[in-house]
């Protein structure tokens, strides 16, 4: 007779928050006895997850449920698009079931359905074998759901509903069971890291018989104790964001602020609904790099919001030449069906929309340039993502995995693996990466 568990294909779309919801949904499913295939045709059913940010992710999204039911024919979709089921159900009428995001439960009830376990698991899993997408050496730590704030060109809270965080006390668990797996790197994540506790009114908590408020700095203060690095994401630029720079100083956690700025002119920060009319003081910045001189601020930007001008694109570049953000992404803005920011007149026409974000590009790869140049002859602790015979693939401190720059290394030919953190002399700079040799002791 085959014994064999019943086996379940997912496929994951969309940012890291969505890759952490994939990686909470395998660990249940391989809790309840079920197997993971890598192929659509060993599955006996395929979760999509799916993201529903931009007509573009929808499309991806949308494509992705079509090629699952090609191949596969048993698919349950989930997810952001999930949360607008008529899109799914015109495009692809049968599918097995959809849900939102985080609708763990319903999935799973659907999964037991269509491919019910043909022998219990002989006992249950311990919370701590937690499956993850990413590589050993890194994990992604989502602390909270949803977001508070409206901007005009958003949907994620009508997605995701509003800021809900995880307890202090859960979080950190979390992390100790990912460094005793191995983590050398935690990337911390949410739709507003700075407003974590907001919702639970910063409540106090006890964290080794003491009690501490539940917010950004006292997370950041206590995952910085799991000696390992601790890097930031979502950051929005509140005032209270200052409290972590000298963190960051003193090397608790990485010197690093990954920033949403999205625009820097006033106008249309204003038009974008923003949560801050303060998010761009240059005196911010400036305040934050005297207490870290070395730290790295990555940010993304839209370019063609509705209305913008000529003069207010011109502020952005020249606002960027002034603030140098060490790490500059740019998107070009789409309209997203339900969001406020499809209503506004004046939108901007696609081939300026074009040109625009070749400029904004053209202007990042020249102050990365000049930002890497300086880092040329300094020795740089970077931590290894890959390892072949003649190179090692590294980043520094200043680059988080798969948006940032990486370090390539010649392999002097001893005994390393991913994870390993050493110290690199920089030889060589380029417009986004960097060459180097390890240092000599």
């Amino acid at each position: 007779m085959n014994t064999r568990n019943s086996i379940v294909g997912i496929v994951s779309l969309g940012c890291p928050k969505a890759l952490v919801d994939s990686e909470v949904l395998i660990t249940r499913l391989k809790n309840l006895g079920y197997e993971i295939s890598p192929s659509y045709e060993n599955a006996q059913a395929v979760i999509v997850n799916t993201c529903g940010f931009l007509d573009s992710a929808k499309v991806e999204s949308l494509n992705a449920i079509e090629e699952a039911l090609i191949e596969n024919g048993k698919v349950i979709v989930t997810g952001c698009l999930g949360a607008k089921p008529e899109i799914i159900k015109k495009a692809h009428p049968n599918v097995l079931a959809i849900t939102g995001p985080q609708k763990f439960d319903a999935v799973l009830e659907t999964v037991q359905k269509v491919a019910p376990l043909k022998k219990l698991p002989f006992e249950a899993k311990a919370p701590e074998n937690y499956f993850k997408l990413t590589p050993q050496h890194y994990s992604y730590l989502k602390i909270s759901e949803g977001c508070n704030h409206k901007c005009s060109f958003c949907i994620i809270p009508s997605m995701r509903g509003k800021l809900r965080s995880r307890p202090l006390n859960s979080i950190i668990r979390e992390a100790k069971n990912l460094v005793a797996k191995g983590t050398k790197e935690l990337i911390v994540i949410s739709q507003d890291t700075s407003a974590y506790g907001l919702d639970l009114g910063y409540g106090e908590t006890s964290i080794n018989g003491k009690n501490v408020k539940t917010d950004i700095f006292n997370l950041a203060d206590q995952l910085g104790d799991l000696d390992l690095w601790v890097r930031l994401h979502y950051i929005y630029p509140y005032p209270h964001v200052e409290k972590l720079v000298p963190l960051m100083a003193n090397r608790k956690i990485l010197p690093y602020l990954d920033v949403p700025f999205q625009h820097a002119h006033p106008d249309v920060l204003k038009r974008m609904v923003r949560p801050s009319s303060k998010v761009h003081d240059l005196e911010q910045i400036n305040k934050w790099r005297s207490i870290c001189p070395d730290i790295s601020i990555r940010s993304t930007f839209i370019v063609g919001f509705p209305g913008e001008t000529e003069a207010e694109f011109e502020y952005l570049l020249e606002w960027l030449d002034i603030a140098k953000i060490d790490r500059l992404g740019c998107f070009k803005y789409e309209n997203v069906e339900g969001a406020r920011a499809q209503d506004l007149k004046d939108q901007v026409p696609e081939d300026i929309k074009e040109e625009r974000f070749h400029r904004f590009m053209l202007k990042a790869k020249t102050i990365s340039e000049q930002k890497l140049k300086e880092k040329v002859n300094k020795n740089l602790p970077c931590i290894i993502d890959k390892v072949e015979q003649d190179f090692l693939w590294c980043r520094t401190q200043a680059d988080a995995p798969e948006v940032d720059g990486i370090v390539k290394v010649i392999n002097p030919g001893e005994s390393y693996q991913a994870g390993d953190i050493l110290d690199v002399t920089i030889t060589k700079s380029l417009a986004y990466d960097l060459e180097g040799r390890v240092s000599q002791p």
